[in-house]
């Protein structure tokens, strides 16, 4: 019996061959890119019609969800303003009662203060009674606008009642305060009642301005047509 030997220049019988292998892994790597290069199927009229009403629906429910957002937002917001200003009327109503105890302690005489037991006693309890309602309106953020004088007019918190003439202080500055302001969180309840500063009328100094100042002085004629007689 012949035996055969095994050679290592012979090839082994289970062994694949080599050329057979490589053509194998070309094909596979063909087959993805053959499947990536395969056109898409065309989508029929049904598809495109579900697609467009599902945009549709998207764009509808975003549109729906703004705005529930902002008539939450909004709700808050009224919420809030009520919480603040539900108020409003009934304390410009207590102003008035504010304005009549500051009157009345400055009505009172500071020597009969002093002197009198009875003014004294009554003074106080007006002074007491002014502080309550004045902490009441703190903590319903009720404050009072005083404005300082020589401070510039604000037209969103003073309220101009007439105009002084005077050179102490500037021109649209504070120069009398005749009624404080009051406001509610941050909205003006009333407005402060004052005295704006004006510049006074300065009238040009000459010689015929200084001529005719002494002749009225004096008495003297004046030049023709300078007076006028009104008696005739």
């Amino acid at each position: 019996m012949t035996e055969h030997k095994h050679t290592p220049d012979s090839p082994e019988p289970n062994e694949p061959n080599a050329g057979g292998a490589a053509e194998a892994t070309a094909n596979d790597s063909e087959q993805p890119a053959a499947a990536e290069a395969a056109p898409e199927a065309p989508r029929s009229p049904r598809e495109a019609e579900l697609e467009a009403e599902l945009a549709d629906t998207k764009d509808r429910l975003l549109r729906a969800l703004a705005e529930t957002e902002n008539l939450r937002r909004r709700a808050v917001r009224d919420l809030d303003e009520a919480h603040k200003y539900a108020i409003t009327n009934f304390a410009r109503e207590l102003l008035e009662v504010a304005d009549n105890l500051s009157r009345a302690l400055d009505a009172v005489p500071p020597r009969a203060r002093d002197e009198i037991e009875f003014i004294k006693n009554l003074a106080d309890g007006i002074a007491i009674t002014e502080k309550a309602l004045l902490t009441a309106f703190e903590r319903h953020q009720i404050a009072k606008v005083t404005p300082e004088i020589g401070a510039r007019f604000d037209h969103n918190r003073h309220q101009a009642m007439f105009e002084v003439e005077t050179a102490a202080q500037p021109a649209g500055t504070v120069a009398q305060v005749l009624q404080p302001g009051y406001t509610i969180a941050d909205r003006l309840l009333r407005p402060a009642l004052v005295g704006v500063a004006k510049a006074p009328d300065v009238k040009p100094a000459g010689p015929e301005s200084d001529e005719r100042a002494r002749n009225e002085d004096d008495g003297a004629p004046a030049r023709p047509g300078e007076r006028v007689d009104t008696t005739a």
